[in-house]
Order: structure tokens, then C-alpha cells, then sequence
């Protein structure tokens, strides 16, 4: 039942309601509503909390614990309208509790809690600064358009090959180059396999693998299609020791193609604009464009 200040937890009944105005948010922040229904059930389904406002039968604001680790660490989630601050403002209350338990479940001193927010987002961001808050990181969203007629599948570079993720052997290679690919990238958290299965969710179809001669399964490229404005990148990572090799180029066409012919016209991923590997400029260099910046927010609550 909801209270007096209509403050309830949220479970996958409230998906449509929550995906309404997650898309209202988008068309503020970024000028179209580009959430699929599907991605606001998959995110209730493994939140392990979250929580809605309502006034008069709309959702106004909407926040979610996604993951905790057993460092402290919580990323969460937030969304709310922006003549709705106070509705905000209570979830992030509630949220900041939640984190604190959870890091003192943990063991753990402080809970070092993460935002993901547009930078220019509809909730007040002096309500974060007053409470501690900081940004600590930026990532570009950069989208491509593409077509079947202007991006062909690219032939592989000599000795490589790749591969869809066909069987149990092969998923489980995947989940490996991810986790050593990406073990130094801004806020990594190792996961064994079963956890990495729930959080990412992998689309198997959507998932290959390139191996180089002498050197085996040296990269992985994890997509997804099911975001209302575009195919997704999700992951792109090539093994230190085979980089130079033009692995990430290669895979980033593919996906380009393999998009363009299921469809699609536009072609997205997000990027730290301060990953060391020069992401950022291989993506641009091959047409990819700022669609909207992301920024980390962080705050430590001591539990």
C-alpha cells in the first residue's frame, strides 16, 4: 500500500509505469524516449531494491538499488520529474539508507555509493552536492548511423577468426575476456560467472568471440538489441597482449553490419572519456559521434 507521501517499493508490475517516465526523462535529457520496456523489467527483476513515487496514478520519481559489492561499493539508480524534486529527494533518502545497510552487511566502513546521471539531468543536482555528493567520472554516449548498403561485413585481419558464442565452452570464454579485459577500467568489480550472467544478461546471438593464431581467444564484443533507438554495444574488450592488431576496429564493423542488416539505422555504445586503451578515439575515428555525456556521481556514507 502506498503512504502518505505515495513512497512504495517498486516490483515488475510497476515496469510500464517506470519505463513511461524513464522515456519522459528521456525526452528532457536527450530529446527522444529511447527506454524499452524490456530493459526497465530486466532492471526491476535483479534491483535488490527499488522504489516509486506516485501522485495521482503517475510515477514521478523512481530509484533502485542495481548491485552491491562486498567492498562497499553500491551503484544505484535514479530517475524523477523535474517539478517533482521532493518525491526525488525522498527516494534518494531511502536509497542512501539501503546502501548503508547493505555496505554494513558487507563488513564494510562507508558505503561508496555511484549515480549515473545525464549531465544535464532533470533531477537538481544541488540536492546531491548539499549531501556530499561529487562527480568523479564522464562517459560519452556516441552513436553511428549505419546501413547494409554502407557497411558491409568486414573481412578479418590475417589470422584472426571469430566466432558466435554457440556453446557453454564458448559463454564461458566470453565471461573470462570481459573480466581480464576490463579489470582496469574505472569502477570494474570482478564477478564469477553466474553473477556476470544476471547482471549482464548477455544475448548470446549478440555475442562473439575473435581468436588470433598463436595467441587463441584474444577479444570479446558483447551486443544487444533490445533499446528502443538503437543497437547496443555493450562491451568491447581485447586482450593487452593483442592489441595493435586492429581486433577492436574489425569487431566494431561487424557489429555495424550485423545491426544495419537486422534493421536497425543507428548504432550506439557509451565510452570512458578517460579510458587509457584510446577507446574514444578509435570509436570517432570510425564515425561515431557524442550523442549525450553521462557523469558519475559519487558520495561516501560512513555506516
Amino acid at each position: 500500500m502506498e503512504n502518505a507521501h505515495g513512497v512504495r517499493a517498486a516490483t515488475t508490475e510497476d515496469a510500464e509505469a517506470v519505463c513511461a517516465l524513464l522515456n519522459a526523462v528521456d525526452e528532457i535529457e536527450i530529446g527522444a524516449p529511447e527506454t524499452a520496456l524490456g530493459e526497465v523489467e530486466e532492471d526491476l527483476a535483479k534491483a535488490r531494491d527499488a522504489w516509486v513515487a506516485v501522485e495521482d496514478g503517475r510515477t514521478v520519481a523512481y530509484a533502485a538499488i542495481l548491485d552491491a559489492g562486498t567492498d562497499g561499493a553500491v551503484d544505484i539508480d535514479h530517475y524523477v520529474l523535474p517539478d517533482r524534486q521532493d518525491a526525488g529527494l525522498r527516494l534518494l533518502d531511502l536509497a542512501e539508507a539501503r546502501s548503508r545497510e547493505l555496505a554494513a552487511e558487507a563488513g564494510a566502513e562507508h558505503a561508496v555509493v555511484h549515480l549515473h546521471l545525464n549531465a544535464n539531468p532533470t533531477l537538481d543536482t544541488a540536492l546531491l552536492t548539499g549531501r556530499g555528493w561529487r562527480t568523479v567520472r564522464r562517459h560519452n554516449v556516441l552513436t553511428r548511423p549505419i546501413s547494409a548498403e554502407a557497411d558491409p561485413h568486414p573481412q578479418p585481419p590475417a589470422g584472426v577468426r571469430l566466432r558466435p558464442c554457440a556453446d557453454d565452452a564458448d559463454r564461458r570464454a566470453a565471461h573470462r575476456l570481459h573480466q581480464e579485459t576490463f579489470t582496469h577500467h574505472f569502477d570494474f568489480r570482478p564477478q564469477g560467472y553466474e553473477e556476470w550472467l544476471r547482471q549482464v544478461a548477455p544475448d548470446w546471438p549478440l555475442v562473439w568471440i575473435a581468436s588470433v593464431d598463436g595467441l587463441g581467444d584474444a577479444a570479446v564484443l558483447i551486443t544487444r538489441d533490445d533499446r528502443e533507438g538503437m543497437g547496443w554495444i555493450r562491451t568491447l574488450g581485447v586482450r593487452e597482449e593483442s592489441r595493435g592488431r586492429g581486433l577492436a576496429g574489425h569487431l566494431l564493423r561487424h557489429a555495424f553490419a550485423t545491426y544495419a542488416r537486422r534493421g536497425r539505422d543507428t548504432i550506439g555504445l557509451g565510452v570512458d572519456t578517460e579510458n587509457v586503451t584510446g577507446a574514444l578515439r578509435l570509436y570517432e575515428a570510425h564515425g561515431m559521434g557524442l550523442h549525450y555525456a553521462v557523469d558519475t556521481w559519487e558520495v561516501r556514507l560512513a555506516v
